[in-house]
Formats: structure tokens, C-alpha cells, sequence
């Protein structure tokens, strides 16, 4: 990894890379404003289940493996669940799965 960003310097240094102009109304689009598949979002003292744009499934487990809820939403919803604090993995419909954090 240090290679790489020495490697970097040295080209950008010695003027081999080019700076790209980006027109004045250009405007990145954020992933989260693009985004329409389902998604789980820990909060305080509640995990945000948000369906997207079909019905999913939501898979809660403790941080130890063991099944604590299935949240299922419909489309276009979102559901607000009360869970104790600490760790949790939530899985969707085998899609993804990722860690939440309840505060």
C-alpha cells in the first residue's frame, strides 16, 4: 500500500497524471439516493427496516448465531423494531447481511 501511494506522488510530481475538468453543474449522485433494494439500520434503542422496492424478509441474529426475530415488510415500508443494546447480524432474503449496532 505505501508502494503504491509513493508510486502515485512520483507521477503526479513529475506531472503524469492529468487533473480532469468536471463541468460547473456537475453534481455526484449519492448511493444512498439511488438505492432501492432493502436495507437495516441500527438507531437507539431500535433497528430501521426499510423494504425498498419488493416485500423482504429480515433475519435478526445475536452476535452469537442464535435466530432473535424475522421481520418481514411489505413493499415501499419500513418497520421500526425495539431490541435490547449490543451487536447484532441482520440478513436479508440471502441478499446480504451486515452488522447492526443497536446504542
Amino acid at each position: 500500500m505505501k508502494r503504491t501511494l509513493y508510486i502515485l506522488l512520483c507521477l503526479v510530481a513529475m506531472g503524469g497524471m492529468k487533473a480532469i475538468a468536471l463541468p460547473d453543474n456537475f453534481m455526484p449522485q449519492r448511493i444512498e439516493n439511488v438505492a432501492t433494494g432493502p436495507a437495516a439500520q441500527g438507531s437507539e434503542g431500535h433497528i430501521v427496516f426499510i423494504a425498498g422496492s419488493s416485500d423482504a424478509t429480515f433475519n435478526v441474529y445475536s452476535i452469537t448465531g442464535q435466530l432473535v426475530k424475522v421481520v418481514r415488510v411489505s413493499a415501499d415500508q419500513r418497520a421500526s423494531i425495539d431490541f435490547p443494546k449490543g451487536f447484532y447480524i441482520v440478513k436479508c432474503s440471502n441478499q446480504w447481511s451486515r452488522k447492526v449496532v443497536v446504542r
